[in-house]
């Protein structure tokens, strides 16, 4: 009888403990665990970045250049041919490039003093700045032609609003920041400004503000995006200075601000809208590029012909690069695969063409007289902000 009772005792734990494994009711450990288990795994944690209203979202809180990535291109653009379009300021025209020859194409006949050729929100169009012309004009990449002149006062650069509803011109001489219809290029509204040679912006991660440069007083503006106002107006510490180009890092912390006359790049906490400090980078720093992989930027430095590459994650410059022969690097972009850097020689009737792993330089490129912010295009990305391309 003893024995009989220990087995059928023993039957009976092994059977409660196989129905507890496979997950009968229990308050037991291992009921607990496998109803623990048997749940739906949670959902991924959803991007709160609190962005402008009809901005698109932002992909990665961590890095604004997510969509930047090598080759990623928007449906809208990736049966576009690839091009560099180059506008020269003294010749009245735009030099077309095939990049994967290194030959000149084309030549457009455009308006007077064309300073940028910029991509519009949408993609879909190329428009080059006539500054003196007084002229906007638009090329189709598709086909590479031009289109009908559209007048637009004073623009020397332009911009477009993170939602996509407004251009924004920068009015150099006219000391105003114009708000215009992003197709019509109609005035929608005008923010004069105190100071004086508005020329290049970025906006912050969530695209409610934007930083300009104002290269004739040696100071930055902060505007509010949706109000369309100016919210912050500084002067920068050097006597003298003369900011250019402007950048926002990947994480969205820090603004950087060329700088030609302290000949560095300003470092900027956007939100606070406080003190930058200056990096020495080269003589005449003018031009900011960011790498595919949001790891390096590169710095044109126009008055010694050279390219320093800046490392965001260590915070410091961590190469120089020479031009063969010297040069005047200015304005560009990098091409979509990531692989080369174009820069237009500003004062040598030039476009340089360099490898973004070794600085080696690729080609150089006769083009028309004063070449300034050329674009390379398509590039990657899902929309535009404007000047020779900044795409998010």
């Amino acid at each position: 009888m003893h024995l009989k009772r220990t087995t059928r005792t023993l039957l009976a734990g092994a059977t409660l403990a196989a129905l507890a494994a496979c997950g009968s009711p229990g308050t037991g450990h291992g009921a607990a665990e496998t109803t623990k288990a048997a749940l739906p795994a949670p959902a991924k944690k959803q991007n709160t970045v609190p962005g402008l209203p009809g901005m698109p979202p932002v992909l990665d809180p961590k890095d604004v250049y997510a969509a930047d990535r090598p080759n990623k291109l928007s449906p809208v653009v990736k049966d576009f041919p690839s091009r560099v379009y180059v506008p020269n300021t003294e010749s009245n025209t735009v030099t077309v490039i095939d990049p994967k020859t290194y030959q000149v194409i084309d030549t457009i006949p455009v308006g007077r003093q064309p300073q940028h050729v910029v991509p519009s929100w949408d993609l879909k169009t190329l428009w080059v700045n006539n500054d003196r012309g007084n002229t906007l004009t638009p090329i189709d990449p598709r086909t590479g032609k031009a289109g009908k002149t559209v007048d637009v006062h004073d623009p020397y650069n332009l911009y477009f609003t993170p939602d996509g509803k407004y251009a924004v011109v920068m009015a150099s001489l006219d000391r105003e920041l114009v708000f215009r219809d992003p197709h019509t290029m109609k005035r929608l509204k005008t923010v004069p400004v105190s100071c004086y040679g508005v020329n290049h912006a970025d906006f912050s991660l969530d695209g409610r503000y934007f930083i300009v440069s104002c290269e004739f007083s040696g100071e930055l503006l902060k505007v509010d995006t949706a109000s369309m106002k100016v919210v912050g107006q500084q002067k920068l510490p050097f006597r003298g200075a003369m900011p250019q180009d402007v950048k926002i890092s990947p994480d969205g912390k820090r603004f950087y601000i060329a700088d030609m006359m302290a000949d560095g790049m300003w470092i900027l906490d956007g939100d606070k809208f406080t003190k930058p400090t200056l990096l020495p980078t080269g003589k005449g720093a003018h031009g900011l590029y960011v790498s595919r992989d949001s790891r390096e930027m590169y710095v044109s430095n126009r008055g010694e012909g050279t390219i320093s590459v800046f490392d965001f994650r260590q915070n410091k410059l961590t190469k120089k690069w020479r031009l063969p022969q010297g040069g005047s690097p200015d304005m560009g972009g990098v091409s979509a695969d990531g692989k080369v850097l174009w820069l237009s020689g500003r004062y040598n009737a030039e476009v340089y063409a360099l490898d973004t792993r070794t600085g080696e330089q690729l080609a150089r490129i006769k083009v028309g007289s004063g070449p300034h912010g050329l674009a390379v295009y398509p590039q990657p990305g899902r929309y535009s902000l404007g000047h020779t391309g900044i795409f998010r």
